[in-house]
């Protein structure tokens, strides 16, 4: 399986606007292409700005390409994007998920403790 991550930065009171854009383009069309397992989106505001990070998770490197093409490490973006975001990062980063952990937590694996 493989993670894509893309981040994005808005001003924080235009943050609900792309969050609702978000949910009407690129969130649409992940769930939309075959071999989507899903996405998360994350938000934290900093000051007068809001951080998105979007981490999706797909089936192969073929299922990101039929996504975002034949560069999968380039940032896929949208006609108002621009509209919301301060920067259009140019890239993405990929990763195969090592594992993934899901509940309920069967005890076999040993979990760190938090301190």
């Amino acid at each position: 399986m493989i993670a894509r991550i893309w981040r994005g930065i808005t001003q924080k009171d235009k943050a609900d606007d792309y969050l609702a854009y978000l949910q009407e383009t690129g969130l649409k069309d992940y769930a939309a292409t075959p071999g989507n397992r899903g996405v998360t989106v994350l938000r934290r505001e900093q000051g007068e700005h809001c951080e998105f990070m979007l981490i999706s998770l797909w089936d192969s490197m073929d299922a990101v390409r039929a996504f975002a093409g034949e560069n999968p490490d380039k940032s896929v973006y949208y006609p108002e994007d621009d509209r919301y975001l301060l920067e259009m990062e140019p890239l993405v980063r990929h990763y195969e998920v090592a594992e993934q952990i899901t509940p309920p937590y069967d005890g076999k694996t040993e979990r760190r403790k938090r301190k």
